[in-house]
């Protein structure tokens, strides 16, 4: 009786196909092409509005897709929901995540722009002078939203107010700041 023989398992290869990685970016540049917009959108509207977090989404999801085209690359029947389901788990895995590690608040009052270059160091100093002449709302408003690159809603989260007071005050702070710095001299392009 002849033993039986069975073929080994092939030997999974590091080595990338140069072939498959040009299908694979193919595939990728399809994903934003046709899903791209869309992909942004369900993301924003799922992070309240943070279209830079929405974006930084749909790069983490195409990168998984690209790691999945063989999988995913013949039907688009099973495609388009896939994206749509990665999405929303990178959206609940970044809540969980702020959860965990919430927003680090750090006093408004320690706040402080410094720049390398003197146009700049000059710049910021007639931009701080401005704010000086803005009421102390104001301030906080403009220091949080765009020292600190807070959204909406982390402002209103960190002040204990509505977002829509947030925008609100956001709206006639820079208008405000826009007036100081005319006062000073400096005309912005509209």
């Amino acid at each position: 009786m002849e033993p039986e023989t069975t073929d080994p398992a092939p030997a999974r290869s590091d080595a990338r196909n140069p072939a498959s990685d040009m299908d694979c970016d193919a595939f990728t540049r399809d994903i934003y092409d046709q899903y791209g917009p869309l992909l942004v959108r369900y993301a924003t509207r799922l992070l309240d509005g943070d279209w830079h977090k929405g974006e930084d989404i749909l790069q983490e999801t195409a990168t998984r897709a690209w790691k999945h085209a063989g999988f995913l690359g013949g039907s688009n029947e099973r495609l388009r929901p896939w994206l749509f389901t990665v999405v929303r788990n990178l959206v609940i895995d970044h809540h969980r995540a702020r959860r965990t590690r919430p927003l680090e608040l750090v006093p408004v009052e320690a706040l402080d722009a410094s720049f390398d270059s003197t146009t700049s160091t000059i710049n910021s100093h007639v931009v701080v002078q401005a704010l000086g002449e803005l009421n102390e709302q104001q301030q906080t408003v403009i220091r949080l939203m765009y020292y600190l690159e807070c959204s909406v809603n982390q402002a209103a989260e960190h002040l204990g107010i509505p977002p829509g007071t947030v925008k609100s005050r956001a709206f006639y702070a820079v208008r405000a700041l826009r007036r100081a710095l005319e006062k000073q001299g400096i005309r912005g392009s509209s």
